[in-house]
């Protein structure tokens, strides 16, 4: 895509243009000190820099294939602050350079000849060199910013092309270009672009845990912009502008444009032509090099006197190039060979809502990393399925159109394809393919809503009752305020509280009930005083801080009827069949942040007891769904069971009857002890609504 190969078309360009103008001068001095025989000596240079050019970018490239998720990100990310240090000094001194390349070189070839071949190969090394590397390191950090290659590849031939053309014309004295306006024009653009670059490669310092703030958004424009339109692809692909930046993207992202960008065009200002004593007239050439005249390269040797080559010793002239050539290749394969344990086996496949699985072949058997790169214009889940089964090695949720995230996943022997989700849309599986041989997978089963039908019936009968029973304890709770019996109604409303708590795997349907039977102060106004605050949490302040029968009867009628409604309302109310498996973990997840840490205790002390219900509901939840759990994952209810046991003595030694220990008063050990234990039972719980997900089929 043209957004993608522009920054590269652009280094291939110019950095082309820079190699081309060097090389034209050093052919054009050989030519005019009658030195034609030194000419394979140039090549032969200029040869070995674009091998050791492209020996670099196979050695990036494959260093990072070997590497874990957020090593490469942290790899990508410092290379890619590299490259703009290389670019941004490159545009810098081509700026000042522009104007005396030539008689600098000139010197240069002057002096080299003197000293033999073995200099001038290394002076057309030395200079062609430092380009071919800045290209490589510049195109390696856009095609990872890109997320593939062929579009950096493009733009960057392109590029390489055209100024091969441009510089064979200044050669000839076709073309006139005043490469000092040239230079200065394609350097403030790049400056621009290399900003993008340092954004993105900061993100990737993030990402891979070098830097901090990862999650500290500045802009986060994902929901407002089409990250798959035209427009949005446009600048991403040329400036790496992404809709959601960190702070530190962003920030990085001002600064440099602000200091680079005002140093640039200030160095412009006031930069003046210098005038430089010369011992001969100025070339044709050097006129080109200072945009006066086409420049031909014949004259640029006008008036230099060149000792005569030495009388060169036997052998095959191709020896040379081939071993500069050769030499770096090898020690890039050898590297490569030594960095990595196996074969790469990664790939990047296109997801979108026509065309899934773009670019996937059939991958080697063992753990793989697949890049996925959203193409589309929406949002997708995206799935490794055996296409016969429909059962999942492996998944992404929420890919964002114009992203790419790795999915990680076992191949063995099997049948293969990928299934893309989009967020509206019906569901497209790409083409299989087949992986012979390499121990074995064991992908999820899929889970129907037909599947989940008989768990959500019992749980919802379960439900149902506690709710019935909820009602009879509530009305007695609430005769007990209206005859001032308060004494009763504490233990009354512990032993209702913790009915309601038993059912926390129907929180989400329970709609705006649940804040009125169970809502929290946090947030209003007027705190316990609100005239809004009601339910459990409010009658447990007026119990234990004081209230009086009359101001608490209120609050208990409310509260009574509130139960009453949700009782009705309940058979009818909509119960996603997906939400029950991730009940199994939101139950405790809530219980560990609100009731092991104290936060919703209003004065009874009772938060203990309240997690104690939590884990009776997590145990009821757990019941209904054992039957998909045993088949899918036999080992998961095991440590489960063991975990719950734990917890569960745990609890029980910190009540006496009617009693238990607040919160706030368990001893440092206990508290560890409690916590670690719920942290291990939640692990344990975290597999379970992956493996029960409702995932769409083609």
């Amino acid at each position: 895509m043209w957004d993608d190969a522009f920054p590269s078309f652009l280094i291939g360009l110019r950095e082309g243009l820079e190699a081309g103008l060097i090389v034209s001068i050093l052919v054009a001095t050989l030519v005019r000190a009658e030195a034609r025989s030194r000419l394979p000596q140039v090549w032969t240079g200029v040869l070995a820099a674009i091998a050791v050019a492209m020996s670099f970018g196979a050695v990036l490239t494959f260093t990072a294939a070997s590497m874990p998720g957020t090593a490469q990100e942290a790899f990508g990310g410092v290379l890619s602050v590299i490259a703009v240090a290389f670019v941004t000094a490159m545009v810098f001194w081509m700026r000042r350079s522009a104007r005396n390349l030539s008689s600098e070189l000139k010197q240069k070839v002057t002096g080299a000849l003197a000293m033999g071949s073995g200099m001038l190969v290394l002076t057309s090394f030395l200079a062609v060199g430092r380009e071919g590397l800045e290209t490589a390191l510049f195109l390696w950090t856009t095609a990872q910013a890109a997320g593939e290659s062929a579009g950096p590849l493009t733009g960057a031939a392109i590029g390489l092309v055209l100024a091969a053309g441009l510089c064979w014309g200044l050669y000839r004295r076709v073309l006139k270009i005043n490469l000092t306006k040239f230079f200065t024009a394609t350097g403030v653009v790049l400056i621009v672009i290399a900003a993008g670059v340092l954004g993105y490669g900061l993100r990737d310092l993030q990402e891979g845990g070098v830097l901090p703030g990862r999650t500290a958004y500045a802009v986060d424009l994902a929901g407002s912009i089409d990250a798959g339109s035209w427009y949005s692809t446009l600048v991403q692909g040329v400036f790496n502008l992404m809709p959601t930046m960190t702070w530190l993207q962003v920030v990085a992202y001002v600064a440099y444009l602000a200091v680079v960008m005002t140093l640039f065009v200030r160095g412009v200002r006031v930069t003046a032509p210098k005038a430089r004593p010369e011992p001969e007239p100025e070339s044709a050439t050097q006129r080109s090099a200072d945009g006066s005249g086409a420049g031909s390269a014949e004259e640029s040797g006008e008036g230099s006197a060149a000792p005569k080559p030495a009388t060169a010793r036997r052998r095959p002239v191709w020896v040379v190039p081939a071993a500069v050539v050769a030499v770096p290749a090898v020690v890039a394969g050898l590297l490569v060979a030594l960095g990595r344990p196996k074969p790469a086996g990664d790939q990047t496949v296109a997801v979108s809502e026509t065309d899934c699985g773009k670019g996937f072949t059939a991958p080697e058997p063992g753990r793989q990393t697949f890049q996925m790169h959203n193409t589309g214009r929406q949002a997708s889940e995206v799935y490794l399925v055996d296409p016969s089964t429909d059962a999942v090695y492996g998944e992404i949720e929420g890919l964002a159109p114009g992203t790419t995230r790795d999915l990680v996943a076992t191949v063995a022997g099997g049948t293969y394809a990928w299934r893309c989700v989009p967020a509206s849309g019906k569901a497209v599986t790409s083409k299989a393919v087949t992986v012979t041989g390499g121990g074995a997978a064991k992908p999820v089963a899929p889970v129907s809503e037909q599947d989940l039908a008989a768990p959500l019936k019992s749980y919802k009968a379960y439900v149902g009752k506690g709710l019935d029973t909820l009602a009879g304890q509530t009305r007695i709770l609430q005769h007990d305020i209206e005859g001032g019996h308060l004494g009763k109604a504490r233990t009354d409303w512990l032993t209702a509280h913790r009915t309601y708590a038993s059912l926390g795997a129907a929180y989400g349907t329970f709609e705006d009930f649940d804040k009125k039977i169970d809502g929290r102060a946090d947030g209003l106004p007027g705190g316990e005083r609100d005239k809004d605050f009601s339910g459990f949490l409010r009658l447990e302040y007026g119990l234990w801080h004081g209230g009086s029968a009359k101001e608490l009867t209120g609050p208990a009628r409310q509260l009574s009827a509130d139960v009453a409604g949700l009782g009705k309302a309940f058979p009818s109310q909509d119960f996603d069949p997906g939400d029950l498996p991730l009940r199994a973990h939101e139950i405790l997840e809530n219980t560990l942040q609100f009731e092991l840490t104290g936060d919703t205790d209003e004065g009874s002390g009772t938060n203990l007891a309240t997690a104690d219900a939590n884990l009776a509901g997590t145990r009821e939840l757990l019941t209904v769904l054992k039957p998909l759990l045993t088949d899918r994952a036999p080992k998961v209810l095991p440590a489960v069971d063991t975990d719950i046991d734990r917890v569960q003595k745990l609890l029980d030694a910190q009540h006496d009857g009617g009693h238990w220990t607040p919160v706030e008063k368990l001893s440092d050990a206990d508290r560890r002890r409690l916590d670690g234990a719920t942290g291990q039972l939640l692990e344990d719980l975290a597999p379970i609504p992956d493996l029960l997900e409702i995932r769409k089929s083609a």
